[in-house]
């Protein structure tokens, strides 16, 4: 009897070292997953700056005056613009 509570208190043993170290890793891991979480709430956060700076940046107005000022660009007269229309008979692949 005395070899049989021997072997079982072992496995007791065995069994609870095993439950505390699976409780380790797991909140080891918890711990890297709300690590994760935080980068990339900062990421996002990120990048809704750099999406507003982006569409700040890009809009015509400033487009334009950036055009006007370091290129010398400028809008073509009313009088010198021609517009050209394509009649449906010299389009390419028409049925003729």
């Amino acid at each position: 009897m005395g070899r049989v509570n021997a072997i079982l208190l072992a496995l007791v043993m065995l069994c609870a070292i095993g439950v505390i170290t699976s409780q380790h890793r797991a909140r080891k891991v918890f711990v890297e997953l709300e690590a994760e979480q935080e980068a990339a709430k900062r990421l996002d956060e990120e990048y809704t700056q750099l999406r507003l700076e982006q569409s700040t940046w890009a809009t015509n107005k400033r487009v334009e005056s950036l055009a006007s000022k370091n290129l010398g660009m400028r809008l073509p007269e009313p009088d010198t613009t021609v517009v050209v229309t394509l009649d449906s008979r010299a389009q390419p692949g028409a049925a003729r």
